[in-house]
């Protein structure tokens, strides 16, 4: 179980821009830096609880776009009108059930709860990026972007690996709002090539 943690910097300026949690910054970072969201593009956020980056989705993808929210806790927030949620175990989902036959983005910011067993936590860490990897190669649009989140390991290389025959490029981002003690990086896949 995870220890309550004060709020900082990233969790204060969440709280006055109205997301649930500190998370939203890291996305935020990884698509100004990368160009993941655009105006118009289908979304699918899987383990969008408590929908931090929903929200942020549903901004950047305007009227014109759709963010689909997957996870087994709904979101803490208000749905944007561009936006529906699905009750669902992400490692268990299938595209049929997520309802839209295709995405332009695929998010993942999902975490296993943590055990205090480095190695443990680590595995569960990669399940749950494989879980999402597997419905991100299932769902994207030709050029489409993924974005997941991994404890760091070995297992790194493997998602690397992965991703690498499947995007034009890939890429690994530890966004600034990242807490110290954390060893979450992100792995951003960009261009699909199905």
């Amino acid at each position: 179980m995870g220890k309550h943690r004060r709020p900082d910097h990233w969790s204060r300026r969440a709280a006055e821009r109205d997301y649930p949690a500190r998370s939203v910054f890291k996305l935020e970072e990884i698509d100004r830096r990368l160009g993941l969201l655009g105006s118009g593009d289908r979304v699918l956020d899987l383990g969008c609880s408590p929908g931090s980056w929903l929200k942020y989705a549903s901004e950047r993808v305007g009227e014109a776009g759709v963010v689909v929210g997957v996870d087994l806790v709904p979101p803490r927030i208000p749905l944007p009108g561009n936006a529906r949620f699905l009750r669902a175990d992400v490692l268990e989902v299938s595209a049929r059930e997520i309802g839209a036959t295709t995405f332009d983005v695929v998010l993942s910011d999902m975490a296993p709860s943590t055990s205090g067993d480095a190695l443990v936590d680590q595995e569960r860490s990669w399940e749950l990026l494989g879980g999402a990897m597997r419905i991100a190669l299932a769902v994207l649009v030709p050029g489409g972007r993924f974005a997941g989140k991994l404890f760091f390991s070995p297992r790194h290389v493997e998602a690397v690996a992965t991703l690498e025959p499947r995007f034009q490029a890939v890429r690994t981002i530890r966004p600034r709002a990242t807490r110290a003690a954390s060893r979450e990086v992100f792995v951003v896949g960009l261009g699909f090539r199905p």
